[in-house]
């Protein structure tokens, strides 16, 4: 896997929540041999044991459930033992969500945007009143998953900054994960300090978001700069399919780019049906971004 990965020119990759722990011996050898370097890993890496497929969500830090908060810091440190085994610095996280009965709060804003298209770039008074809506019982709901979320982290940050390990907490696609993306600043600035833990940006999950008219994109990245770790890089098709091939959708990536600085990482995160000509068309778009801001400097 990770020779097939360098043979396309990269020296330095994320592992994934994709990891199955049969994969984890070659793994080792690969990274002892130099094939390439590990610069992040994404929780939880590897799989818990008997999970064989990408499942980042298996346990979360939030639910009422103590068992499943504990597996989740249990499986966090050891991501974290994982990520300081093969070099890498980054845990990229994700922080839960709030869980519902029955019925989800933003399903009429969907059904609002598949009969109404154009609902949000025309600010639509009807659907931001659904979205007003929504979000009021979002956010009555949220405050005991939120809470417990960041009791969870802090179960965690000790022994990431002990293995050296940065946490990079990522901002989220769907409606009801945490935090909500304007909690963001304040979650970071109220972690005590020093601790270990970043904002890792998703660029295919802000443009979705956007979509749905409850971020701006640059806004998103602006007001979380001054915490930025890495991005994971792919881009959104017309359909509203993530995960495709830099270039090939609508995310303004000259934008993205103008937030890059050098001691982030920058991972391209691609769908699995993307063919090998986009991996390496990505690649040298991100290479030729690279080289523009060089330029600039």
């Amino acid at each position: 896997m990770l020779r097939e990965i360098a043979d396309l020119g990269f020296d330095r990759v994320e592992l994934s929540h994709g990891i199955r722990i049969t994969l984890v011996p070659g793994i080792l050898k690969a990274v002892e041999e130099g094939i390439v370097k590990v610069g992040s890993t994404h929780n939880f890496c590897p799989l818990p044991m008997g999970v064989l497929h990408a499942a980042p969500n298996f346990f979360q830090p939030s639910p009422a459930d103590k068992r499943e908060r504990e597996q989740w810091v249990r499986q966090t440190k050891r991501s974290i033992d994982f990520a300081s085994q093969v070099g890498a610095s980054v845990l990229v996280c994700h922080l839960g969500s709030v869980r519902y009965l029955w019925l989800q709060p933003d399903r009429h804003m969907e059904s609002y945007r598949r009969a109404h298209p154009d609902a949000v770039r025309s600010g639509d008074k009807a659907y931001l009143a659904l979205m007003e809506k929504a979000l009021l019982k979002l956010r009555g709901r949220m405050a005991p998953y939120w809470e417990r979320t960041q009791e969870s982290v802090r179960g965690a940050l000790d022994y990431a900054a002990g293995k050296g390990i940065r946490l990079g907490f990522e901002n989220r696609e769907r409606f009801e994960e945490l935090p909500v993306d304007a909690d963001f600043p304040g979650f970071l600035a109220g972690l005590p300090p020093p601790a270990p833990a970043g904002y890792w940006h998703d660029s295919g999950h802000a443009h979705l978001k956007e979509g749905m008219g409850l971020v701006d994109h640059r806004r998103l990245l602006e007001a979380n700069a001054g915490r930025l770790l890495g991005f994971h890089l792919h881009d959104v098709d017309s359909e509203g399919r993530d995960h495709q091939a830099i270039g090939s959708g609508a995310i303004d990536f000259g934008m993205v780019s103008s937030y890059w600085r050098p001691e982030h990482f920058l991972v391209i995160e691609l769908s699995p049906r993307v063919p090998v000509e986009g991996v390496v068309s990505s690649k040298a778009r991100v290479e030729a971004m690279l080289a523009k801001m060089g330029s600039r400097a």
